[in-house]
């Protein structure tokens, strides 16, 4: 009895620390509170994955003047040169953030999440977190933040990526379900943002109806009197030690 009761105890911390270094994070994103006299501010976030780009969002955003963080993919980048360049000619709206190399799901073990196979991986990881830096700074720009594919990610991958020199990127509020959501509940969700919300999006899916959802939506805090900010001027509290 005594034998099988060490045992047992040693198992289970064995089998805890296995379930820690497999086990999935979606990190949360908030900004810091304004002052109750202040207006209500959130951050927009832009994932462009793959694909084209969604010039409802973009052209609203440059005709109303309203400050984004997007998240590029060096596929993507390479495919969709004339939005790139719009982003290059409004610096003080677009920030362009890191979002991998092939839209792979920086996690370091082999996982399916949502269809999509993750890197599998360290070296993987850190391929997809560097390439996709290296296609920004081909640019001429240079990347802070990184938010890979899914925005799930191992506590080690998380800690990885922060050694490799970049906050990551959570959120708060999902604001088009992946691009999938209709106009009207897309809308919606934008609605629900409140003072330090981190709202992601898609701008890259120009056929999904969740694209003018979108649209309205920011338009309609903007309606509000919200202020919008990038991820780069304001102070953001990341869950998961991923900002901190």
């Amino acid at each position: 009895m005594k034998i099988l009761l060490t045992a047992l105890l040693i198992a289970v911390p064995a089998g805890n620390a296995a379930f820690a270094a497999t086990r999935l994070v979606e990190p949360q994103l908030r900004l810091e509170r304004q002052e109750k006299s202040a207006p209500p501010r959130v951050a927009l976030t832009f994932d462009a994955c793959s694909g084209k780009t969604d010039d409802r969002i973009l052209s609203m955003l440059v005709d109303n003047r309203i400050p984004a963080t997007i998240f590029v993919t060096a596929r993507w980048v390479k495919r969709n040169a004339a939005a790139m360049a719009v982003f290059k000619a409004h610096p003080d709206l677009f920030e362009i953030e890191n979002h991998g190399a092939m839209h792979v799901p920086a996690v370091d073990h082999p996982a399916s999440i949502y269809g999509i196979a993750a890197a599998g991986s360290p070296q993987a990881v850190e391929t997809e977190v560097a390439s996709g830096a290296a296609a920004i700074v081909a640019q001429g720009l240079q990347p802070h933040w990184f938010r890979g594919a899914t925005a799930k990610y191992t506590l080690s991958s998380i800690g990885q990526i922060r050694q490799m020199g970049f906050r990551i990127a959570g959120y708060s509020v999902n604001g088009d379900g992946g691009s999938l959501l209709g106009a009207t509940a897309a809308e919606k969700r934008f609605s629900s943002a409140r003072d330090g919300d981190v709202i992601i999006a898609h701008i890259n899916q120009p056929t999904h109806a969740a694209g003018s959802g979108v649209a309205k939506g920011i338009m309609a805090l903007k309606a509000k009197g919200y202020t919008f900010v990038r991820l780069n001027d304001a102070i953001e509290d990341g869950s998961d030690e991923t900002t901190n």
